[in-house]
């Protein structure tokens, strides 16, 4: 028997959340339908509803936590809990793509067991995650991970700008900021949601070791990852290919998404 689909309203449209959306509109989740969207201003939520095979409601965040099941946060960290304290409030289910802004917000997690809520961190641009997870059921003694990027895609984050740092004559990788991923966070919100969400299925934001590093060697995002536990212990790196809507996003980022979507309704599940 066939139940009634899952209602997906997507908050943000850029690279991560047009692409879902457009999977979405072409019936490739099985089990969920595309129900709303909202976005940044009227005018581009209602240019991006003009490119899907079926219009959807363009609504306000309040509006969107009301009508959907599940929503997709895509919006820049700033504007993270304008959509997340609506959506939890209503027990409805926050898939989350800015993992650094759940950092240190435990009053985000008690709400969602008040109301009945949930808050889901896709892997993105990570690796291993189930594998993290599964070393926390144990004890894990140590996590580092390491973030190159080409200069150009740090030149603006304002600990850059503030510092006055040079990354665009550099001949060499240099390492821009290290500490935890508490700490790293504070100065990169936008750069760090990879490292967050690690921390976050592993030994926490306070105990994960982070370096940021700007790399005039490279094409792509790098992320290297090192994981000492009572189980085993693993290494993982990956390089992200960008997206085509957004240089600064990974092509896996929004595929991740997706993913996460056709599980919930799949009669098998592969990793936990």
């Amino acid at each position: 028997m066939v139940g009634t689909p899952v209602r997906i309203g997507i908050a943000g449209i850029g690279a991560i959340g047009s692409s879902v959306a457009h999977a979405l509109d072409r019936g490739e989740i099985f089990g969920c339908e595309l129900v709303a969207i909202s976005a940044r201003s009227q005018n581009r939520a209602t240019e991006f509803n003009a490119t899907l095979n079926s219009r959807v409601a363009c609504l306000s965040f309040e509006e969107l936590a009301d009508k959907c099941d599940a929503v997709l946060e895509a919006l820049p960290p700033q504007m993270f809990e304008a959509i997340a304290l609506p959506v939890l409030s209503a027990g409805k289910t926050l898939m989350a793509m800015s993992a650094s802004q759940l950092l240190s917000r435990e009053d985000l997690v008690e709400l969602a067991r008040r109301t009945g809520g949930r808050i889901v961190v896709p892997s993105g641009a990570m690796l291993g995650l189930d594998a993290i997870k599964a070393a926390a059921v144990g004890e894990i003694h140590k996590v580092k991970i390491r973030t190159l990027k080409p200069p150009k895609s740090l030149v603006t984050a304002p600990y850059v700008v503030r510092n006055g740092l040079d990354l665009e004559s550099l001949v060499e990788a240099v390492c821009i900021l290290r500490g935890t991923v508490s700490e790293v966070a504070r100065e990169f919100p936008a750069n760090v949601n990879v490292a967050a969400a690690l921390s976050l299925a592993g030994l926490g934001p306070d105990r994960t070791q982070m370096e940021i590093w700007a790399d005039p060697g490279l094409a792509f995002n790098t992320h290297s990852v090192d994981v000492e536990s009572d189980s085993s212990n693993f290494s993982m790196s990956i390089q992200n290919r960008p997206s085509d809507e957004n240089p600064a996003t990974g092509r896996i980022t929004p595929q991740s998404v997706i993913a996460y979507l056709r599980q919930m309704n799949s009669a098998l599940r592969v990793g936990t």
